[in-house]
């Protein structure tokens, strides 16, 4: 039986799953793919891949909504964000395309690494607010770069851009925790869109399904972008290790559970 043609999820359920999605998205800067993909298949019977362009196509306008939340309050960088979304989009469609070339288990435990070493070093290293991206041509190209890097891990592996590139601004390019979620946001916008379209061409997204989870995330969405100026940067921090934490589990669960 087609994949779309299974019994539609109620909207109840849905609805709740998106607002979920949203807070989380507004108050961390990312897509909520992480979280929302494994709902839609533990609880409304999704197949994986219908789950994540599912995904993919309802974070477009909890990111618009989120983004322009950031953005209202001046924690967006407008030169980084495009330089970002240009590689993101680049490299999610070469990512899609080495999907089925490419072993991904060894990328797959060093990416697990690095959100390990991420979720130690948010205790210790802790932005300050008026941080800022220093743009020059060489931060440019490896922002562009870090998109491209990021769009491929997205289309290998699955994971969600924003949960990349916010430590990534932080860490690497000193943006302060709300400039790189507004940021993130921002670039999370354009690679929605074409994501979206490559997946409606390949039948791997519910577009019902996707429309009641965006309008129900882009609510809760701007919320989180105000609760982030309300949490001070240290526990900004804390709270986000946690959730990185959260994913890490979730990750090596399905990775060892693959092995058996």
């Amino acid at each position: 039986m087609d994949q779309l043609e299974r019994p539609r999820p109620g909207i109840l359920p849905l609805i709740l799953m998106g607002a979920l999605t949203g807070l989380l998205s507004g108050l961390f800067g990312i897509g909520g793919g992480v979280l929302l993909v494994p709902m839609l298949v533990l609880f409304l019977g999704f197949q994986q891949r219908l789950a994540a362009g599912t995904s993919v196509a309802a974070i477009l306008p909890a990111a618009i909504v989120g983004g322009i939340g950031y953005a209202v309050q001046g924690n967006v960088d407008w030169v980084a964000a495009p330089l970002l979304a240009i590689g993101i989009v680049i490299g999610a469609q070469l990512g899609s395309y080495l999907l089925s070339r490419t072993p991904t288990g060894f990328l797959r435990w060093m990416f697990m690494v690095f959100l390990l070493v991420v979720v130690v070093s948010l205790w210790f290293v802790v932005p300050e607010r008026d941080d800022t991206i220093d743009i020059t041509v060489l931060t440019g190209a490896l922002l562009v770069v870090t998109g491209l890097l990021t769009g491929v891990l997205s289309g290998l592996l699955g994971v969600g851009g924003g949960v990349v590139v916010v430590p990534i601004l932080m860490f690497f390019f000193g943006a302060s925790d709300l400039i790189a979620k507004g940021t993130s946001l921002i670039m999370l916008i354009p690679g929605s869109i074409s994501g979206t379209f490559g997946n409606s061409r390949r039948r791997n997204v519910d577009l019902r399904s996707a429309a009641v989870l965006g309008i129900a995330a882009s609510v809760l969405s701007p919320l989180g972008s105000v609760i982030a100026t309300w949490i001070s940067p240290f526990w900004s921090n804390v709270a986000f290790s946690i959730l990185l934490g959260l994913i890490l589990l979730q990750m090596l669960v399905r990775t060892l559970r693959r092995k058996k």
